[in-house]
């Protein structure tokens, strides 16, 4: 029996007998002989059909082989060079699986809506095969980052007992005698486990019960959220720059054919480069009414003045020391202003707004319990929190990237219900 390869495996076996089971992305007939384009999840291949290798029977039951039909074929590789992905399959016998229905996502126009009710079909389009590749490639990047630089892995929980920066925006649920709430994030044990290990990042799934609609929101979506022992806001902005261009530079070496496919313009993503542009808070805030925007010192920044800031600048933007009034309550106050957080928002470059959001933690023990207080936040709750300000507290920062973000403008994306498989928002709670 030939041996069963992929369609990314092709070029390892030009000139042999293989067997490639897949998809029929598209037929078409000329006589005597039959193309078909043939994916299989890790690429596409012209399948060539003649009646005089099969034979009538098996030739005429090809014809019934419609979109998303799936089937096995057997045959000889050969370059080709004008065919998808440069080799051809001539076929000498064939295997149906299954005769698909008409398939309901055709080569015409279709409304957002329809789309994302399709949305289990609608990922198999050669546009979304491509976005979710560079996701994959993405993600991959940034767990490759943190390994590579003695990082440790933590896991940390999706239900917690309070929340990081409030409960209006959590997702409440009943769990068992007490209410639980879907985290926001995994900060804050982040912060426990960089006692422990140094430095740690945490990967998961994250939950906003924000009731927005702007291009920009999920209410589920997955964060990376590195944390650093005896780390200021210098370090983590250093590491954030790092971290970013490290991206980049993987998805333009890997994934070329798929920013091809996106039509993305890659000489944007060339130019991801340090040093990072970085603006204190004031000097942002100068920018942008010099851009027209009504914001006033003290307010914080919305979408549009997120992209009028970011449209700046060709590379991302780090904006540092927002006023504490408008931070989380664990933002380290800066020594020379407390008035202001040493904290810091990486902003993406062609109006994508912020991507990254962090800073440097309170170590004080005082200073925490004071700022717990003044968020009307419980100290009980948050008794093992402050226990990490008892116990050899150290300074310590961290940030936090959302991943949706990340590749709506690394894609060049418009909205980032695309960015993961099935998007969860204000009113889409389907597939």
């Amino acid at each position: 029996m030939p041996p069963i390869i992929s369609l990314s495996q092709v070029s390892q076996f030009n000139d042999q007998e293989v067997q490639i089971r897949g998809w029929v992305r598209h037929r078409r007939s000329s006589g005597k002989i039959q193309f078909i384009t043939l994916r299989d999840g890790s690429g596409e291949i012209q399948a060539v059909l003649s009646k005089s290798t099969l034979g009538p029977e098996q030739f005429e039951s090809a014809a019934q082989l419609v979109q998303e039909s799936s089937l096995s074929v057997t045959g000889r590789l050969r370059a080709d060079a004008r065919a998808p992905g440069g080799y051809e399959l001539d076929v000498s016998q064939f295997n149906i699986f299954h005769i698909a229905e008409t398939y309901p996502i055709q080569p015409k126009e279709h409304g957002v809506g329809f789309l994302m009710d399709h949305r289990h079909l609608w990922l198999r389009s050669s546009r979304q095969h491509a976005i979710l590749k560079i996701r994959h490639e993405i993600v991959k990047a940034c767990r490759d980052f943190f390994d590579d630089r003695d990082f440790v892995l933590i896991d940390t929980p999706i239900f917690t007992p309070n929340a990081c920066e409030g409960t209006t925006t959590l997702f409440q649920t009943q769990y068992f005698e007490e209410t639980a709430y879907l985290a926001q994030s995994g900060q804050l044990y982040g912060e426990a486990a960089a006692a422990a290990f140094g430095k740690v990042y945490c990967f998961g799934p994250t939950f906003r019960a924000e009731k927005s609609k702007t291009r920009r929101h999920l209410m589920e979506f997955w964060m990376v959220e590195p944390e650093v022992a005896f780390a200021e806001l210098p370090d983590v902005m250093e590491l954030a720059e790092a971290f970013l261009v490290t991206i980049v530079q993987r998805v333009l070496e890997k994934r070329q054919e798929e920013l091809k496919v996106l039509e993305r313009d890659v000489s944007k993503l060339e130019a991801i480069i340090p040093p990072f542009p970085r603006l204190t808070y004031q000097e942002a805030i100068e920018c942008l009414q010099k851009c027209g925007s009504p914001i006033q010192h003290g307010g914080d920044f919305g979408a549009e003045d997120e992209t009028m800031l970011s449209n700046e600048f060709q590379k991302p933007l780090i904006v540092h020391r927002y006023p504490s009034s408008i931070k989380a309550f664990y933002m380290e106050p800066d020594p020379q202003r407390p008035d202001l957080a040493l904290c810091m928002d990486v902003l993406a470059p062609e109006g994508y707004g912020e991507i990254i959001g962090g800073g440097q933690r309170i170590h004080n023990y005082q200073v925490l319990v004071s700022r717990l207080k003044e968020h009307k936040l419980s100290e009980e709750a948050f008794r093992w929190y402050l226990d990490l300000r008892r116990y050899g507290s150290v300074p310590h920062a961290g940030f936090g990237m959302g991943i949706e973000r990340a590749v709506a403008w690394i894609c060049g994306l418009d909205h980032v219900r695309e960015t993961i498989p099935f998007p969860r928002m204000l009113s889409r709670l389907y597939p």
